[in-house]
């Protein structure tokens, strides 16, 4: 690409689901397997919005007259999901999320705001539209190539999930709708791939900072961008799913190909693409327009009281980055770090912490010790969580403190309660005596090795229960004997 001829403007659009109850009800936001307790069948109709204009996307949608079930349960969804019931007052949790977000994002937070309507024309939402609600604006974020701006940061509700699609009828389950999602929309500030790879991995540690949900379909990555060939600037383009920070890089070079030649051609136009695995991009829908905005007439408008933003300042959370810094300012070497921000054992390292100072050992003890007992004894996370909780933990800290065990015990003392063991009887020290008729035994059945040799076969036969300092002084003063 020649920089001189070429000229790229672009912004990202992140969508993030929130850990939290559902946006407007009480249902848990839990995806589920089983079967549905009911299906109902709808056909959605195009309405114009606020500027009495029917937009375009949506009116290209309705042309195809499909039909939309809906699969429901029992639990977790209700009749507000199914447009049979006004939505309840926004839930508070997930505000003071998107607060805390804003503020991380340098954000102007907004007062008074007006819930929004949103016209939805792929049948994802039963009642043909999706509420959002606008948050704070005129944030920024700085990276390497310069600061970018946040337009928008937007509260809204998630759109229900595709389970089968036909030709004249697609099935949503309405277990996703109704889940709270925080959109965050950049400034058209981004100049280059690199640089919007860099702008996802810092909005990202941002997000996984707050209380949002991990894994698989819980956020979602859409790319805007338009290139200028020689001064003459293209439409511009919509690029849904990109979900991998590489593939933003490699989708993002790829477009600007594409784009040049339709550009040289006179052919671009404004659309919505799909992301594909190897980068490149392919049609989905016209780009739509602003008229599919208009207000929500269910709720009055928001109101963000000092209050509720002084609370959402009070429990900000730190970002990785700097927890980084802070952990290893406290000695922990990298790997101890990333295993502590995987397994989120932050809290629990501190707590621990205020037992015994020991930064390395307490690292250990929460991450790094209990996956070696899950490998070796064939056992998943949560059963040896169940086994080491952090009373177990703060008991055996406290152990050493007292002088009951030793550091070099903890580890065998942890796959001792793992395997089943009761804590009282693990933490009960034999005598020294005992411990030494027994290294007694293993010099006279082996005379003549070193003091070094015999650490070996006595530390094998006890396995943690005697320290290796203990060992070496029995030993040492049997041998001198």
């Amino acid at each position: 690409m020649n920089k001189k001829q070429i000229e790229l403007k672009s912004g990202l659009e992140i969508h993030q689901q929130l850990d939290t109850k559902k946006l407007f009800c009480n249902c848990p936001s839990i995806l589920r397997k089983d079967s549905p307790n009911y299906e109902v069948e709808r056909e959605l109709h195009v309405v114009a919005g606020e500027t009495g204009e029917i937009d375009i996307a949506a009116e290209f949608e309705a042309a195809k007259e499909k039909k939309f079930v809906y699969q429901a349960y029992n639990d977790n969804t209700c009749l507000v999901e199914l447009d049979e019931e006004p939505p309840h007052p926004l839930n508070l949790e997930a505000l003071n999320t998107t607060l805390q977000i804003s503020l991380l994002l340098n954000a102007e937070l907004l007062p008074y705001t007006q819930i929004m309507r949103k016209t939805v024309i792929d049948g994802s939402n039963v009642s043909g539209f999706q509420r959002t609600v606008l948050i704070a604006r005129n944030g920024y974020i700085e990276t390497q190539e310069g600061k970018v701006r946040i337009d928008t940061i937007v509260l809204e509700e998630d759109a229900a999930r595709i389970i089968k699609q036909e030709k004249e009828k697609i099935t949503y389950r309405l277990d996703r709708l109704g889940i709270p999602l925080v959109e965050i929309a950049t400034a058209p500030d981004i100049k280059s791939a690199k640089q919007a790879k860099e702008v996802a991995l810092k909005l990202g540690d941002i997000l996984r900072a707050c209380k949002v949900k991990r894994g698989l379909g819980t956020i979602r990555q859409d790319v805007n961008m338009s290139i200028s060939v020689s001064g003459k600037w293209g439409s511009r383009i919509e690029i849904k799913g990109v979900q991998e920070p590489d593939l933003i890089e490699k989708t993002v070079l790829k477009e600007i190909q594409r784009q040049e030649k339709i550009i040289k051609q006179n052919k671009s136009v404004p659309e919505v693409r799909k992301a594909n695995e190897d980068g490149s991009t392919s049609f989905l829908r016209p780009l739509p327009g602003a008229a599919r905005m208009y207000p929500e007439t269910d709720l009055p408008l928001l109101h963000i009281s000092r209050d509720i933003i002084n609370e959402a300042k009070k429990e900000l959370p730190k970002l990785k980055s700097e927890l980084r810094k802070e952990l290893q300012k406290k000695g922990l070497n990298q790997e101890l770090i990333k295993l502590n921000l995987e397994e989120n054992k932050l809290a629990d390292f501190t707590e621990l912490l205020q037992v015994y100072n020991a930064p390395e050992l307490v690292a250990k003890i929460l991450t790094l010790w209990q996956k070696e007992i899950e490998i070796k004894n064939k056992l998943n996370k949560s059963e040896v969580k169940k086994k080491l909780t952090l009373d177990i933990l703060e008991t055996i800290l406290q152990a050493i403190q007292s002088k009951k065990i030793s550091e070099s015990e903890v580890k065998q003392v942890m796959e001792d309660i793992v395997k089943g063991k009761k804590i009282d009887d693990v933490l009960k020290k034999e005598k020294l005596e005992n411990f030494e008729k027994e290294i007694l035994k293993i010099i006279k059945d082996k005379p003549g090795l070193s003091e070094n040799a015999y650490m070996g076969l006595v530390m094998q036969k006890f396995k943690g229960k005697i320290s290796g300092k203990e060992a070496m002084e029995i030993i040492k003063k049997l041998l001198e004997k």
